[in-house]
């Protein structure tokens, strides 16, 4: 059973890995190029 808890701490590792990748690679670039460093991140 998923909890409220895990979903939570689940929910603010993505953010966080979302936020990682935006400040490694800035703004302006193409979805395809945030989509593929954000499966590296979460690899």
């Amino acid at each position: 059973m998923i909890t409220q808890s895990y979903l939570t701490d689940l929910t603010y590792k993505i953010n966080g890995a979302c936020i990682e990748v935006h400040k490694i690679l800035g703004p302006g670039l193409l979805e395809k190029v945030y989509h593929e460093a954000l499966k590296e991140e979460f690899a």
